[in-house]
């Protein structure tokens, strides 16, 4: 078999060190939250890598390690916190009790992926011994040095540092320190062991003071305890090859003197909608999410097959779900083979090595694992006119040796047999609709068959599918797909921007694991819709709870009842992930046809008439934006809440505008995943739009505020690093707008933008001559307002009158 080295740029064959045998090691989890679907892409490769090694006849043994200790947080540098310590104190556990919690749930997701267990699992804290031993042989070698009760590594004397990443010393990357630089001999010098803080519970006595093992250490004792100094292949990410793996090679080799691993294998990073997977913007998906969405994991194991495990591979639910239907098509060729198959002969090894399929699927596996042709070569050989049921079923399972999709035990399975059962089908029905396939089919036996097709119709609105079969009917469920539209992306929401209004009002909620607070906002505008001429517009933002299906049925509807009986529109929008924020906003105001959008937060509760006061405070051609409650700052980074009625924003709670100003205003920066200072950065483009924005006290009056739910299920942390990313977006924006504001506003200082002919004191304009020719670029003062001032290359888009 041949391999991508990373260590030598090349792909290479495998030659073990001990004949017919691999020994194997994988990083594996720091185990303070749930895994994502880009680690579990990364323990997948590895698996196929082990399950491919086998097949071609080694021996292969694996140790996977579990880091149970944590290391430093890159954001709780100051306060010398690590991540599961941290995960301790939000969750009032100990770093134990955490620790031992998500190994478990890391064992869970691996085997519902179907990844083969390691035949180690070795955990981090049971090492500290081992770890102290190579500090303490590195000291005496001279290739670390103690300080403070720090042990520093001295990259200086190990001269093949950067051998695997090429960061040279000469040009080196200086990653995030740990300890104080004055204590460095040189400042890219790594630690091995660090004191422990004041309450640190995962601590060690050591001859240097009680402290902990850096995180490098940790692998290189673990790596080197079971499988010995030297071994064949080492796994891992592409991210853990600077610094990880680098630092694990120099105090590894520097140990024993002899080379460390011979193969390096790294997995590239699962993109989520061409970003990196981040717990900050949301994109992090866990197994879990997955399923909750209505996925198979064995679904997302059928994605990874997709891409080779050295190239980028793009994660978006819409390719998840045609990974799922790839699958569910595979189990049912399987299952079709498994009933024309002679069955006892098919769960029987293939007997020819030589068998040509066979020799194709092993010659793709042994080219650079490359699983995305091992599946072309399945794919080809299920339509193979040559083969007989039995001969493809057991090529079938052979390759699924290694693809891992557990095919063998599907098909031993209640669930495969059950599929094909219509009375077991229906047992899933609410018994109204049992009554109702009962029915059609006697219509269907009497020859009724336009009847017994508006029952079917009936089934289907209901979100149930129909197949008749000649035993009887078979009943599934719809996916959303097939129900109802569902977005991938905000613009692909119905765009009503240039359609004239149809209603008065479109109210924007956004749907998010929220029921609860979604049912008693829509509740109290059904109770105070006056009659009103109103459209109610929801996002479901990816939900992982009962909101998506309490979200499905509504959608069916298709209206809510007022109070009097009015009947209500009501349009539900089904995003197949979390668009953030902003696209959510963004796809409900592109989608609505009111001519007031008023956003409205679902912590909100109406016990009034808001519209009267909303739609008199509009009426202003003047005002831009309107609501209840009113933002203000002097120096854009501290806003108070004000009354007004001129205010520099609008809080989100309840946000209204004419629809007819989006053309003119924009939309919202998909930036603002979360919705702090989103409100206040559109309240912006309202006022450099020359518009008012004005609080409107009367509907404060008629709207209850309820806790935020979001904002209480975060902790302090992830409420300061959430908000500083959107302040950040904020004022790369608005750093200089200090005149549109209340406290700065002078009419003949406004600001309208970079490339508006009025930006010079806010009362020049160019003459011809001062204009470059189209398209070029030049540069001159920008007095934004008396106190602030700047130059910098800017456009002009419009000439001067």
């Amino acid at each position: 078999m041949r391999i991508y080295n990373t260590l030598t740029r090349r792909v290479e064959e495998i030659v073990p060190l001990e004949p017919g045998k691999i020994r194997m090691y994988s990083c594996g989890p720091t185990v303070y939250r749930y895994i994502h679907i880009g680690n579990l892409r990364t323990f997948t490769m590895a698996d196929w890598l082990r399950r491919t090694l086998e097949y071609l006849g080694f021996e292969v043994f694996h140790v996977k390690n579990i880091t149970d200790v944590g290391h430093m947080r890159h954001e709780l540098l100051d306060r010398g916190e690590d991540k599961i310590q941290a995960q301790a104190r939000k969750e009032g556990k100990t770093s134990a009790e955490i620790a031992r919690f998500y190994t478990e749930a890391f064992h869970r997701d691996e085997a519902r992926l179907n990844i083969l267990p390691a035949h180690v699992f070795p955990r981090a804290s049971e090492h500290v011994p081992d770890m102290i031993h190579i500090i303490e042989e590195l000291l005496r070698k001279g290739f670390a040095y103690e300080v403070h009760g720090y042990v520093y590594f001295d990259i200086q004397r190990f001269p093949g540092y950067g051998k695997l990443s090429r960061n040279l010393l000469e040009h080196m990357q200086i990653g995030i320190h740990e300890g104080s630089d004055a204590d460095r001999r040189h400042p890219e010098d790594f630690p091995l062991w660090k004191p422990a803080e004041p309450g640190r519970d995962m601590a060690w006595d050591s001859p240097w003071g009680r402290g902990f093992p850096g995180w490098h250490i940790e692998c290189s004792a673990m790596s080197m305890k079971y499988l010995g100094p030297h071994f064949d292949i080492h796994t891992g990410g592409v991210d853990n090859i600077f610094p990880h793996h680098e630092d694990e090679i120099a105090q590894s080799e520097a140990y024993s003197g002899q080379p460390f691993v011979n193969y390096w294998v790294h997995a590239q990073h699962l993109l989520a909608d061409g970003q990196k997977m981040a717990k900050s913007v949301s994109n992090d998906y866990t197994l879990a999410e997955i399923e909750a969405r209505g996925f198979d994991p064995l679904a997302l194991r059928y994605l990874y097959t997709t891409a080779l495990y050295r190239s980028r591979l793009n994660f978006t639910f819409r390719a998840l779900e045609a990974a799922q239907i790839a699958l569910e098509r595979l189990r049912e060729r399987a299952y079709d083979l498994w009933l024309r198959a002679n069955q006892e002969r098919a769960l029987q090894p293939v007997e020819d090595e030589q068998q040509p399929w066979r020799l194709a699927f092993r010659r793709e596996l042994e080219n650079d694992l490359n699983i995305p042709r091992a599946m072309a070569v399945l794919r080809a050989m299920l339509h193979a006119p040559e083969l007989d049921a039995t001969l493809k079923l057991q090529l079938l399972l052979d390759f699924d040796r290694v693809l891992g999709f557990n095919l063998k035990s599907y098909l031993l399975s209640e669930q495969a047999r059950q599929r094909r059962m219509p009375e077991h089908s229906q047992h899933v029905l609410p018994a109204e609709l049992v009554a109702v396939v009962r029915e059609r089919e006697k219509l269907r036996q009497q020859g009724a068959y336009e009847r017994a097709d508006a029952l079917r119709l009936r089934l289907l609105q209901h979100g149930w599918k129909l197949s008749d079969l000649p035993t009887g009917t078979l009943i599934q469920a719809r996916r959303l797909s097939e129900e109802f539209p569902v977005l991938s992306r905000w613009q692909d929401a119905p765009d009503a921007t240039q359609q004239p209004s149809r209603y008065a009002f479109s109210l924007n909620l956004l749907a998010r694991n929220n029921r609860a607070d979604l049912e008693r906002c829509l509740s109290s505008i059904c109770r105070h819709a006056n009659g009103r001429s109103l459209e109610v517009i929801v996002i479901e933002n990816g939900s992982t709870d009962e909101t998506l299906p309490y979200l499905r049925e509504l959608a069916r509807c298709a209206a809510l009842t007022g109070a009097n009986g009015e009947k209500i529109a009501l349009r539900v929008l089904f995003a197949d992930h979390n668009l953030g924020f902003a696209a959510g906003r963004n796809a409900t105001m592109r989608a609505s046809q009111g001519a007031i959008i008023v956003w409205l937060d679902t912590s909100l509760e109406l016990c009034g008439d808001i519209w009267t006061p909303l739609e008199h405070t509009l009426a202003d051609p003047q005002v831009g934006v309107t609501g209840p409650f009113g933002l203000v700052t002097e120096d854009l980074r501290e806003f108070r809440e004000e009354s007004g009625p001129e205010v520099d924003a609008i809080e989100g709670y309840l946000f209204a505008f004419r629809r007819a100003l989006l053309n003119e205003v924009g939309w919202l920066n998909e930036k603002f995943r979360f919705y702090r200072l989103a409100d206040v950065y559109y309240s912006f483009f309202f006022k450099a739009a020359g518009y008012r924005v004005v609080v409107c006290p009367e509907v404060a009056t008629r709207v209850i505020r309820h806790p935020h739910r979001e904002w209480y299920s975060l902790t302090e942390e992830e409420r300061r690093t959430k908000s500083k990313k959107n302040y950040d977006v904020f004022r790369a924006r608005w750093h200089h707008g200090q005149s549109l504001l209340v406290a700065h506003c002078n009419p003949a200082q406004r600001w309208y933008g970079h490339d508006h002919p009025y930006h010079l004191d806010g009362t020049h304009s160019h003459a011809p001559e001062e204009l470059p020719p189209p398209g070029v670029m030049h540069s001159h003062e920008h007095r934004h307002w008396p106190d602030h001032a700047h130059c910098h290359p800017h456009l002009h888009a419009t000439q001067a009158s």
